[in-house]
Formats: C-alpha cells, sequence, structure tokens
C-alpha cells in the first residue's frame, strides 16, 4: 500500500485510494452478466477483465488486434472473449459492433478503459488529432454503437482522468479538433479526456428513464503503458514516486470495477468517482452545453467516416 493510500483512507462507500479491485467486487457473483472491456491486453483492461471474470462474469475483451487480445486472455482463467477494437480505426470498431450484435450479445457493462496519453508530437487519424480521435471519438463510437445491446439495466462507464483539468479554456476546441493550429501533449490528452466526461454526463440524460447509466472516473495515477509516450524526465519521475504515491494496477482497476458492478449504484448516473467515491470535476465538465455541442459534433464526425 502506497504511503497516500494510507493518508487518504476510505470514503462514504466504505471503499478508498488504497482499495483493489478484487476488495471492491468481493462477494459480488457476476455469473450470468456479460461485461465489454477496451484496451485489456495490459494495465488497468488486464485487471479489470481478471478480477470480471474471477467474479464469473463474461468479458468481451478488446485489443488493438485479435491476436494481441488472444495472447493477453490466454494468462486469465475464466470466460473471456477476445476482440479486435483499434480505436483509431472505424472500420475495427465498426466490426467489434457487427460482431455483438450478431452474437446477439446483452453487456451489463461497457468499461470504456483504454486510451493514449500525451504524445510527444501531434499525430491525427482521419485528419484529427489522435487522442481527441482514440479516446473519444473511437469509444463514443463503439458506446453508441452498443447502446442496444445494454441489458434494461446496463451500464457505460467511460475512464476518464483528473488531467481533464488541463483542458484548454475553451474546454473542447471544436475549431481546432485537428491540432494543426496549436499541439500541447498535456492539453490535448487533457481535452480527450474532458471529452470522456462530457460524454458520459450527455449520455446519462439521454438514457434519462431507461434504467441504464452511464458515468466517468479518474483510476489514479498509476505506472502502465499508457506512460511509454512520455519524455524520459517524466518517465524517472514516475519511477522515483512509484513506491511512495502511484497506485498498483489493483488499485487502479478498483474505481471501474465499482462502478461497473456494485448493485449499489445501480441508478447512480451522470456522476464521476474518484477512488470509488462520487467526486467533483471541473466546471467545464458539467457545462451541459458543451457536452451537447460535443455530442452533436461527434455524430456529424462519426457520420463523416461511415
Amino acid at each position: 500500500m502506497s504511503v497516500l493510500a494510507m493518508l487518504k483512507g476510505k470514503g462514504p462507500s466504505g471503499y478508498g485510494y488504497g482499495s483493489t479491485a478484487e476488495v471492491v467486487t468481493q462477494g459480488l457473483a457476476l455469473k450470468g452478466r456479460s461485461f465489454l472491456v477496451t484496451g485489456a491486453t495490459s494495465g488497468l483492461g488486464l485487471e479489470t477483465v481478471r478480477v470480471l471474470s474471477q467474479r464469473g462474469g463474461r468479458v468481451f475483451a478488446t485489443g488493438r488486434s485479435k491476436e494481441k487480445a488472444e495472447a493477453a486472455a490466454q494468462h486469465v482463467p475464466g470466460v473471456i472473449v477476445p476482440l479486435a477494437c483499434e480505436l483509431s480505426d472505424p472500420a475495427s470498431v465498426r466490426a467489434c459492433i457487427a460482431f455483438l450484435k450478431q452474437e446477439g450479445v446483452k453487456l451489463d457493462a461497457i468499461i470504456a478503459n483504454a486510451g493514449i496519453m500525451a504524445l510527444p508530437e501531434l499525430k491525427q487519424a482521419f485528419g484529427y488529432e489522435l487522442q481527441f480521435f482514440s479516446n473519444h471519438i473511437g469509444h463514443f463510437m463503439l458506446l453508441t454503437g452498443l447502446l442496444d445491446q445494454l441489458t434494461d439495466t446496463g451500464r457505460v462507464v467511460l475512464v476518464s482522468s483528473n488531467a481533464h483539468k488541463s483542458a484548454p479554456k475553451a474546454g473542447i476546441e471544436l475549431d481546432n479538433l485537428s491540432g494543426e493550429r496549436h499541439y500541447s501533449p498535456w492539453v490535448a490528452y487533457g481535452q480527450s479526456k474532458l471529452a470522456n466526461i462530457l460524454c458520459a454526463k450527455e449520455l446519462a440524460k439521454r438514457l434519462h428513464g431507461t434504467g441504464k447509466t452511464a458515468n466517468a472516473l479518474h483510476p489514479g495515477v498509476i505506472k502502465t503503458n499508457l506512460a511509454r509516450n512520455m519524455a524520459s524526465p517524466i518517465q524517472l519521475a514516475f519511477a522515483i514516486a512509484n513506491p511512495l504515491v502511484l497506485k498498483s494496477e489493483a488499485e487502479g482497476a478498483a474505481t471501474q470495477c465499482y462502478v461497473a458492478t456494485r448493485p449499489e449504484l445501480g441508478s447512480v448516473t451522470g456522476e464521476y468517482f474518484v477512488d470509488c467515491n462520487v467526486a467533483k470535476s471541473s466546471a467545464l465538465s458539467n457545462d451541459s452545453a458543451l457536452a451537447t455541442r460535443l455530442w452533436e459534433e461527434s455524430e456529424r464526425i462519426v457520420e463523416k467516416l461511415s
């Protein structure tokens, strides 16, 4: 347990900074329930798959290729269905959606866990900045394509980050989604993570009265492969801080497992969670007009990609 885990303790939910995915799902029987986890080949995604499977759930585990997903699934016992879902490739996302529909899969939760972080230089997909496209548009396409596959009480869980607070002053720069006018690795990452929260809040509004829910969360700061693109001085800082303040993967996966499975959260929607407790996010993330504009622009982008 890290120093921060000991200092922070637990919140109103009974869980906190140092809680693990196994602890927050203890006592739950998930047999007969199905989950989709993106970015399931390593880090928090793989730990989430492992724990949901351990509790009896059937998990559709996606990776950038089916081969990578299959290789990761070999290390996890239980009912795991490996799938390809490269979020920066609309054809791959559409194929994943088509498979699940064709099989008639009903999902109890979709956990949008995959992401890329702080790319040092501007990269694009289909003319859009890559972090925005992968972290938001790819997941937007997947989620909206699978809404009909959710059970009557199905949950959408979007893994955001407290880094959403580093988004541009405008929140979402709808006139610079290409990143070409100006680009900053952390600002672009923050924008993509802000988009995740806005997406969850807008979706929660659109799902109102259906029994289905949508929430976002910050998993904590964890040393995972997500940091692979960072400059070496930042990686060194992560290495030094690791035993003191960084969460383990087991702790990092706790909040998404908590939000996706705990029965007491069945009617909780449109919230932002940190350390398995409802938390306050930025003012921009609670701008309902911005959320609606982003949703409508995302629909236009996806339509153009069809």
